[in-house]
């Protein structure tokens, strides 16, 4: 739905389903592409008390401006409504920008899911000194649009989730996993070091560099893995690699979908390491969307050639 990329020339292939340029002989208008990330999830599996195929969609982020989101569904023929839940990754604009206006669109109550600390006040303190203050959920206004705020900070499981937060994983009954909050294992993943928190009754600013509220997404595909969706991995992506082969006791990775967050003087000099740790989980399919940065691209690319896909705004990925 919203990525960093769009480029109308891409052939579709067996896994990603590009959308079309033209129809009935006329060229049609381009989706737009920004500094943000937004994917509809859809799932298709056979519940067999029901006996009878079942499909399930989510909304994972909004996007970084108010209506990028709207247009492109609305060029792309997505259908928002129906959507069954809304999930943030985590709480910076880049990812929720556009959730009101997904809200107006869909014009009913709606469960929003998301960490605790998605609803800080932040800063940002660059090298040289310079702040910026970071744009904040409204809480109140989209509880007003019919958000029905879930914070949870721990494992949590879509669609139903009728169980305790802590319930084991199980992969016929939990069809999409929610990480909540990653542990953090890594030594060279130094996750968001510019962010502050903003305590307000000590009129204080606090480093917060660690990003708790960063999840992921997680799908265990039928005898081929688990597909992990990040938004920024700002937890890093082998912490959430790692972390969702631990709770769901699946060791094979077929898909990584997302923004890997290795853009940027701070984060380059981690792009080999990181790398290397993918390289080593030998998935079948990577995905580097958003914030991963063109270094690291290219790097995945050097590395990991057949397995790499090209991420583009409106792209189906089939899996």
């Amino acid at each position: 739905m919203m990525d960093n990329i769009t480029d109308r020339l891409l052939t579709s292939s067996a896994h990603a389903e590009r959308p079309p340029m033209v129809e009935e002989e006329k060229f049609l208008p381009p989706p737009i592409a920004e500094h943000g990330f937004s994917a509809v999830i859809e799932i298709h599996y056979h519940d067999h008390k029901m006996k009878k195929k079942i499909s399930n969609r989510f909304l994972f982020d909004t996007g970084v401006s108010e209506n990028g989101i709207i247009f492109n569904a609305d060029l792309l023929g997505v259908d928002l409504t129906n959507i069954e839940a809304i999930i943030l990754s985590h709480g910076h604009l880049d990812h929720f920008a556009g959730l009101l206006s997904v809200m107006k669109r869909i014009s009913r109550p709606l469960k929003v899911i998301a960490h605790p600390d998605a609803f800080l006040r932040r800063w940002l303190i660059f090298p040289d000194g310079t702040k910026a203050k970071m744009p904040v959920l409204d809480e109140i206004e989209l509880k007003s649009h019919g958000a029905l705020i879930e914070k949870r900070r721990n494992a949590s499981y879509l669609p139903l989730d009728n169980h305790a937060s802590d319930d084991k994983y199980n992969d016929h009954r939990h069809r999409l996993l929610i990480t909540g909050q990653i542990p953090r294992m890594t030594s060279f993943e130094k996750g968001f070091p510019l962010q502050y928190m903003e305590i307000p009754e000590r009129n204080e600013l606090v480093p917060d560099p660690l990003v708790n509220d960063d999840q992921a997404i997680i799908v265990n595909i039928k005898e081929k893995g688990l597909v992990i969706i990040t938004g920024c991995a700002h937890a890093g992506l082998i912490n959430t690699i790692k972390y969702a082969k631990d709770i769901t006791g699946v060791n094979k990775i077929y898909a990584i979908i997302g923004g890997f967050h290795l853009t940027g003087s701070l984060y380059e000099g981690s792009i080999e390491q990181t790398v290397q740790e993918i390289q080593s989980e030998k998935p079948n399919y990577i995905v580097p969307c958003h914030c991963t940065g063109w270094k690291a691209v290219n790097r995945i690319i050097q590395t990991m050639p057949e397995e790499f896909l090209q991420s583009s705004v409106g792209t189906i990925f089939n899996f």
